[in-house]
């Protein structure tokens, strides 16, 4: 599906769920994607990326930033506390926060630096054991915890479980996120993003429907 293809459908959904057009941010999945397949999307006008390895993203964004203005990198895979300095240098906003030792860690980084990516709270909403993120019991001391050390979360991401209907975790994010001041909700992907739209996303990534299959790392 072309990128024009996934705007319009971006488009009717969030004039579908009554929100303004342009409201919610696309952002494009490209991990483990060729630098041509990138290249081809950040020339359509594409300017907001995910990826979910430092390294990966290390060795592809440097370039693309120098050729291209106004390009926004977000974290959304695990993110390993020894990767986090890298991490905070390469990407604009990481949305798998999910543990007491990674915020200690990105609240040293800040304080050093002076300024820190957006960040995402992780909320296992399915209380899947093998899945990461907060339980979804815990999220409000959670938040309580990362703003003690002085650091603002913007928002909350989930993940739901395959092959359940995603709309109840979608509502439960929100929910949450409602109640601890939060505005930001990344959620929905290439499957289910017009319902994530229509649940009050703010962010969406989208990767298998724009760039295709992936091919082989």
């Amino acid at each position: 599906m072309s990128l024009s293809e996934i705007r319009a459908r971006l488009t009717a959904a969030e004039l579908a769920a009554g929100r303004t057009p342009g409201s919610v941010t696309l952002i494009a999945v490209s991990k483990i994607q060729p630098d041509d397949r990138v290249h081809a999307v950040l020339t359509e006008g594409q300017r907001v990326f995910g990826e979910n390895y430092v390294q990966e993203a290390a060795g592809k964004w440097p370039a693309f930033r120098a050729a291209f203005a106004g390009v926004q990198v977000h974290m959304i895979g695990p993110l390993q506390t020894n990767k986090a300095k890298q991490a905070v240098e390469l990407f604009d906003a990481i949305h798998t926060l999910d543990r007491p030792s990674l915020a200690q860690k990105l609240a040293s980084l800040a304080q050093q630096r002076g300024r820190c990516p957006d960040l995402f709270v992780q909320v296992n909403t399915g209380s899947e054991p093998q899945k990461a993120g907060v339980l979804p019991g815990d999220v409000d001391a959670f938040l309580r915890d990362c703003r003690a050390l002085d650091l603002s979360p913007v928002g909350l991401m989930c993940i739901p479980p395959d092959g359940t209907d995603p709309i109840p975790h979608f509502r439960t994010l929100a929910q949450m996120a409602g109640q601890n001041g939060l505005s930001g909700l990344s959620m929905g992907m290439s499957s289910d993003f017009p319902a994530a739209v229509a649940e009050g996303a703010t962010h969406i990534r989208v990767g298998s429907a724009l760039f295709g299959a992936r091919r082989s790392a």
